[in-house]
């Protein structure tokens, strides 16, 4: 049987779909890949780091590393955003390979919401031009806008702030 580009061979689209993560941040929702995720924590208040931008919160214990807290909203200029009570951390996988920086967290308003993301399911909106800076897409996850974080690039952009603020 031949194989379809959007089906497998039992003609399932299942082994397309992928498990992501929706999370609330200030102004907007973000879509991680699930895979990326390495822990949800609660919101403490993180070690400040002198002369680093608002927008890097800090950096945060987890398992014996100081993993660099940032707040996305504050990143991509959407809305000020400042850890609370209700607030959780997200801790990310590192996917450039520093082996100096392999994890980073973004703050999170709440408990991120697990999601199936199919090609049926997900669909680009808004105006690629329009978008804020370190986002890759604005899109639709069923009846959900998310923005779609360049991970990499925010990673770039954490060791770059923490090496000029050592």
């Amino acid at each position: 049987m031949p194989l379809d580009h959007d089906t497998g061979p039992s003609g399932d689209s299942a082994e397309r779909d992928i498990r992501g993560v929706l999370i609330q941040i200030a102004g907007a929702r973000l879509l991680l890949p699930n895979a990326t995720v390495a822990e949800v924590m609660s919101f403490a208040p993180p070690e400040s780091v002198v002369g680093a931008p608002a927008w890097l919160l800090g950096r945060t214990r987890w398992r014996g590393w100081q993993v660099p807290l940032i707040g996305f909203a504050q990143l991509t200029g959407l809305a000020d955003e400042q850890g609370t009570l209700n607030s959780k951390v997200l801790v990310l996988k590192a996917l450039g390979g520093n082996p100096k920086a392999p994890y980073f967290a973004i703050l999170s308003q709440g408990f991120p919401r697990l999601v199936t993301v199919s090609r049926a399911t997900l669909e680009t909106s808004g105006d690629p031009a329009e978008l804020p800076p370190m986002v890759l897409a604005e899109v639709r996850l069923n009846e959900d806008d998310a923005y779609v974080p360049d991970l990499v690039a925010v990673e770039t952009l954490i060791i770059e702030t923490l090496s000029a603020a050592a």
